[in-house]
This record gives structure tokens, C-alpha cells and sequence, in this order.
């Protein structure tokens, strides 16, 4: 992807973001029969260098480059299979802190995490999150 798409693709994030606003983001709670398997999609974002070493919620030491995140209300040690909406791509982060703090945010991914669905540089993506165990 050039420096031309990425741009759209930035813009177009921000376009819809700000179209739907705080609605930015839909909660499914699949039926009890699939285990309580917990879906959302809406906004992801990225932290790392500040906090890269600083304790977590969870009390573990946060490693930028781990494939962990921050989620408001999932119990940490879950894992979640997190796809960019935008291009396809797919990773198994770990929760192991709380946040996002900036709604309409429905996780805090690590730079690992980011850097693997390609969006870092845009800093904000798309996904889908599916609570796998």
C-alpha cells in the first residue's frame, strides 16, 4: 500500500468515526450454546513506548512488543482474536490491562499487536474482537 492509500485509508477511518460517533462500536453476546463467547466491533488503537515497562492492570510488566492489550471489562488472562476490518489481517492478543479511556475505543492494542494488523501508522483501525478463551 503507498503513502497515497494509506492517507485515504486514514481519512476514511476518521470519516466514519466521526460519522457514527459514540455508536462507533456494536456489541454481539453470541447465544449461551457457543460457551458465552464474547464479539464487538468498533475503534482499536495502539500504546507502547511510554508505558513499556510500567505494570499493568494486571500487575504484569507491560512489553510493547507482546501481543497484549487493554479491554474495560474482559477478564485478564482472556484471549481475543482481533481482525482489522479494513484489510483482513488477524492476531491472538491477551488481555492484561484496563482501558481504552478515549471513547468511542473499544480496545488498547500493544505496538506487537498493531505493528501485525498494520495499522500503526495510521494509529487507529476498524476491528473486530472475538473472545476466544
Amino acid at each position: 500500500m503507498n503513502l497515497c492509500q494509506k492517507n485515504a485509508a486514514a481519512a476514511w477511518l476518521i470519516a466514519l468515526s466521526l460519522l457514527i460517533g459514540c455508536a462507533a462500536h456494536r456489541q454481539v453476546v453470541r447465544p449461551a450454546g457457543d460457551h458465552g463467547t464474547h464479539v464487538q466491533e468498533g475503534l482499536a488503537s495502539w500504546y507502547g513506548p511510554g508505558f513499556h515497562g510500567r505494570k499493568t492492570a494486571s500487575g504484569e510488566r507491560f512489553n510493547s512488543k507482546d501481543l497484549t492489550c487493554a479491554h474495560r471489562t474482559l477478564p485478564f488472562g482472556s484471549k481475543l482474536k482481533v481482525t482489522n476490518l479494513g484489510n483482513g489481517h488477524e492476531v491472538i492478543v491477551k488481555v492484561n490491562d484496563r482501558g481504552p479511556f478515549i471513547r468511542p475505543r473499544i480496545i488498547d492494542l500493544s505496538f506487537g499487536a498493531a505493528k501485525l494488523l498494520e495499522f500503526v501508522h495510521e494509529g487507529t483501525a476498524l476491528v473486530r474482537i472475538e473472545q476466544v478463551y
